[in-house]
């Protein structure tokens, strides 16, 4: 060998070791051969909507897309195979993406989203699973990694994360695309609200998104690196009636900005024995979840409503709300 091709040696193997390695790393990682469906939430709705907006202007579907854009990347580079909803900034019809997951038989499915509130002081990750807690393992597992680690690589101090059933904000069916998609573990990811003007400003930023797809890896990482546990048939261990809240829009708006007010307020009435305060901590606290059903006072606030209608002598609602709280409220760290 002369010694003006020795570089050119040097560089192809070098070259093959690194290939070499990166195989390796694919095969080796928990997300080898996994199929995952990523729906990156929303899409072309600027001019259906005025409150999925920042309060400088950026949209929530923009962040989606490109938080799932990166997280594509990373995934495919670990060896999984990742179905898209959708690649541009375009309204994909709810029925298509639950085709696409389901007809594709997706391990996962993971909708990335991101959160509006009136309180504009408001910021924390929030995870949504179908249906109940009891009969939704696969998807609690998952939404307890996802928010581990959403808190982690986003947040400097751990904030008050949530697991949220969907049928918390959705009442009557919960949310379209989990509810078509139910017995592969999935859920709607809110890492942040955009409506946290900090926040938004850093959602704008390419490094803080891409510590946000590191988040999903990490979680995915550890979630197909144990055996994956069993969804149960909806329904088959409880049944609760809807509680009715506020829906979106109305959860940006003044009303909606009392929800720690109302909350406080009747929570230190409802120590009363007088009926007539108590009826009144009922309607600030039933006031204050409708509001805010995902907050992380939300389960507490359904368990303090429970508190009052034993008070009241409703024990049959006092024994719902508190089967709603379990059900609907996931106790993280456990």
């Amino acid at each position: 060998m002369t010694i003006s091709k020795r570089p050119l040696f040097l560089l192809l193997v070098l070259l093959c070791l690194y290939h070499t390695n990166a195989l390796c790393q694919r095969k080796s990682s928990p997300l080898a051969g996994k199929t995952i469906c990523l729906d990156a939430g929303h899409g072309g709705t600027a001019l259906t909507d005025s409150y999925r907006v920042g309060p400088t202007g950026e949209r929530e579907e923009w962040i989606n897309l490109r938080v799932a854009l990166l997280l594509q990347k990373m995934l495919e580079e670990s060896g999984a195979t990742v179905l898209m909803t959708r690649l541009t900034d375009e309204n994909v019809p709810f029925d298509d993406r639950i085709q696409l997951a389901t007809e594709n038989k997706a391990d996962v499915f993971i909708s990335v989203h991101h959160n509006a509130t009136a309180d504009t002081a408001v910021n924390f990750p929030i995870i949504y699973y179908h249906g109940n807690a009891s009969e939704n393992k696969g998807s609690i597992a998952l939404g307890k990694l996802l928010a581990k680690e959403l808190s982690n690589h986003l947040y400097t101090e751990a904030p008050p994360a949530t697991l949220v059933s969907d049928h918390a904000i959705f009442p009557s069916a919960g949310a379209k695309v989990l509810r078509g998609t139910y017995g592969i573990p999935g859920v709607i990811a809110e890492a942040s609200f955009f409506t946290n003007p900090a926040e938004e400003s850093r959602l704008k930023d390419d490094a803080h998104n891409r510590k946000e797809a590191q988040a999903y890896v990490a979680a995915l990482e550890i979630f197909f690196s144990k055996p994956v546990p069993g969804i149960a048939s909806k329904n088959s261990i409880v049944t609760l009636p809807p509680f009715k809240v506020f829906q979106e829009a109305e959860r940006v708006d003044g009303t909606a900005l009392l929800w720690h007010q109302d909350y406080v307020k009747g929570s230190e009435l409802m120590k009363s024995k007088d009926k007539q305060t108590l009826q009144q901590a009922y309607d600030l606290l039933t006031r204050s979840v409708r509001s805010f059903p995902d907050s992380y006072l939300a389960a507490q606030c359904h368990l303090n409503r429970a508190h009052v209608l034993k008070k009241l002598g409703n024990r049959k609602e006092a024994n719902e709300e508190r089967r709603r709280a379990k059900e609907f409220y996931v106790v993280l760290g456990k």
